[in-house]
């Protein structure tokens, strides 16, 4: 893992990144929908330069494995934003994302002073759940049709870690 690097997206990324979502396709469905043509890509960007949201690139010898953003930062007292990721085919299952996830983790609570990351996962989304609970998330709870995805309201599993949980983990 000595040659991962986490960085902001560019337009630069636009083709590798169109072309390892295509190539991800039957990961990602049905959990995520990633940006997939060049607009979805240019307005993927544009969010990422709100000061709401945040989005990493995990990026292994040139190559995009993986995706992780923290949207919809809320300031404020509750200092919290949601969070969002995956992987990219065939770099899924070989530590990547938690690799990402945990410096991820350390930017939000470090750098941009948040208190609390929230993932919301579908029930059988059974390696996300998995890589938030290594990574020291707690389940707080279960919402049915929570969030849209692929055109149909999906049940969530509510997954959160705070500054505090983190410190001890």
């Amino acid at each position: 893992m000595k040659n991962i690097i986490l960085r902001h997206p560019t337009i630069t990324d636009m083709w590798a990144f169109l072309a390892a979502v295509n190539h991800s396709k039957t990961l990602h469905f049905p959990w995520v929908k990633p940006p997939q043509t060049e607009v979805e890509f240019l307005c993927f960007l544009e969010k990422c330069q709100q000061s709401s949201n945040f989005s990493y690139l995990i990026i292994e010898s040139l190559q995009i494995v993986g995706v992780i953003n923290l949207n919809n930062i809320i300031r404020s007292c509750f200092q919290n934003a949601y969070l969002g990721f995956y992987a990219m085919h065939p770099f899924q299952g070989k530590g990547y994302m938690s690799y990402g996830l945990k410096h991820v983790i350390q930017q939000a609570f470090n750098n941009l002073s948040l208190h609390r990351l929230e993932a919301n996962i579908q029930p059988n989304n059974y390696a996300s759940i998995q890589l938030v609970k290594a990574s020291g998330f707690r389940k707080e709870g279960y919402s049915p049709h929570y969030l849209e995805v692929n055109n149909t309201w999906q049940d969530h599993e509510r997954w959160a870690i705070t500054f505090e949980d983190f410190n001890k983990h």
